[in-house]
């Protein structure tokens, strides 16, 4: 029927009804996203998003690199603040080696239970603590140091320093001509690099306690036979190596953290939004990192390295 109307009607309403049809079509189709047509304005528009989303994120490294930097100029540069480093060694390593150690213990005796089901099937039980220890040594313990590292130091440092912020005591430091970079972020950054290595070990030696612990209650295996089947297949590269790579997660964490916290300028919305964006950016920088530490790894021992 509707065929044949339009050459029922007259000229004016020939132009109407067009008209309505033409704006009844263009209401469907951007209501149902079946229309393919893009016009100038809205693919500029995209890319004009795209183009400043790419700009503020080129930005964004720009200046976290550039704070980097000044931390690694600063940390050569006399006045050392070393009573600031102990107070911040004893905020991050001390306070964080009970969560460290609870982890490391859990996540050893679950990945023995997991790694136990899996090699009964082909007789091979007796691989069990050697599995656990590569594994943490490797791998899960550094990685999962720094990632708990990020969530509990991370937030802390972003949220005190733009605390500060927010509430002028880095102006009020500053009018004391105390270069407040070099007391307040030098400090933290250098506590994370120096305490992850160190947590690093304690993740590494829980989880293979918690690992022993679980495998003793399924086989009744020694403490001596468990350490020595757990060790016979590491050597310094497996070890030395990845422990190290945690000084570059360390300095991820503090710097990034501090960043957030030393340069927000939103008050008393910055702190939340500084202690979230520490956590988040400073894990996900740290996995990135882990990729590329990894390679390294492989390029400097590629006769040991596992």
């Amino acid at each position: 029927m509707e065929g044949f109307l339009p050459h029922l009607l007259p000229a004016h309403a020939m132009v109407k009804f067009d008209a309505i049809g033409r704006s009844r079509y263009d209401l469907e189709t951007s209501q149902s996203g079946r229309g393919n047509f893009v016009g100038p304005s809205a693919r500029s528009a995209w890319l004009e998003r795209v183009r400043g989303r790419a700009s503020r994120l080129f930005e964004f490294v720009g200046k976290v690199g550039c704070f980097s930097l000044r931390v690694l100029a600063d940390c050569w540069r006399p006045p050392w603040e070393i009573a600031q480093l102990f107070r911040r060694l004893d905020e991050v390593g001390s306070r964080s080696i009970s969560l460290i150690v609870v982890s490391g213990f859990a996540l050893g005796a679950v990945m023995t239970l997991h790694t136990r089901s899996t090699l009964v099937a082909f007789g091979a039980t007796a691989m069990i603590p050697a599995v656990q220890a590569v594994s943490f040594f490797v791998e899960v313990g550094p990685l999962v140091a720094g990632l708990l590292l990020a969530g509990r130091v991370g937030s802390g440092i972003g949220a005190v320093l733009a605390n500060m912020r927010a509430t002028e005591q880095i102006d009020a430091i500053e009018s004391l001509s105390i270069d407040s970079f070099k007391f307040l972020v030098v400090p933290r950054v250098l506590a994370c690099v120096i305490a992850l290595p160190l947590l690093t070990l304690f993740m590494d030696f829980s989880g293979l306690l918690g690992g022993f612990l679980s495998e003793e209650f399924s086989s009744h295996i020694g403490l001596q036979l468990y350490l020595s089947r757990a060790f016979d297949v590491l050597q310094w590269s497996n070890f030395i190596a990845p422990t190290l790579k945690t000084t570059v997660f360390g300095f991820i964490i503090g710097s990034v953290s501090s960043y957030f916290g030393y340069t927000t300028d939103k008050g008393a919305q910055g702190v939340g939004e500084a202690a979230t964006n520490s956590v988040v950016v400073s894990s996900l920088l740290i996995i990135l990192a882990d990729v590329l530490l990894i390679k390294c790894i492989f390029f400097l021992f590629p006769d040991t390295a596992i």
